[in-house]
């Protein structure tokens, strides 16, 4: 069964192909001829995950996989958040992101610089009644705000997302490590549970 993954982002397609290539064809929505985006107005990653998987679905009438992530900083009060990919806007690199988030927190003991990645996998199914069927999994994985960028395998925030288990950041392990403990790792497996609990009904 082909289901359409609601995103172009090469990192985060690689990771979902890793848990569920084995049981479905898994295509972007750029591959598909999908152009634009859902408008993330949602305040929660629920709610953006949703909404992104709905836009695609509706254009297709396929089901869909949408992803909506992010990094939680407990001294920003959980910030970035549902904000993570647009902090400081959507074209500024993460170089740059990274290193303002350093720069925030500086003077910030380790006790107080605890984060987590959050990552919420909604699936929307088509029905004939009409009303999509929607799944959805959330994950997290806790961790620190490191004191240096740190790593080339990841993307994003990885490279200043220290794990204190591994005594590195989630750019320095290896993909394959980082998909058995990571947010999106984890909310995939989850929701590969639901998606062949529902069609193999």
């Amino acid at each position: 069964m082909k289901i359409i993954f609601a995103m172009g982002n090469e990192g985060k397609l690689r990771e979902i192909k890793a848990v569920l290539g084995e049981y479905f064809e898994i295509v972007s929505s750029k591959e598909v001829g999908i152009k634009g985006e859902a408008e993330e107005t949602g305040k929660t990653f629920e709610e953006n995950s949703k909404l992104k998987a709905l836009y695609v679905m509706k254009q297709t009438g396929c089901p869909v996989l949408a992803d909506d992530s992010g990094l939680e900083i407990d001294f920003l009060g959980g910030k970035p958040g549902v904000e993570s990919a647009r902090f400081m806007g959507h074209d500024t690199s993460y170089d740059i992101k990274n290193s303002a988030i350093l720069d925030l927190l500086s003077d910030v003991p380790d006790e107080k610089r605890g984060a987590r990645f959050v990552c919420c996998i909604t699936a929307a199914i088509p029905s004939e009644s009409g009303e999509p069927e929607i799944l959805q999994a959330t994950r997290t994985m806790e961790g620190l705000i490191g004191r240096k960028i740190a790593g080339k395998n990841g993307f994003g925030y990885d490279p200043i997302f220290f794990l204190p288990a591994y005594g590195v950041t989630s750019a320095e392990i290896s993909p394959e490590e980082k998909n058995k403990i990571s947010h999106r790792g984890k909310a995939l497996r989850a929701m590969k549970d639901l998606l062949l609990g529902r069609f193999n009904k």
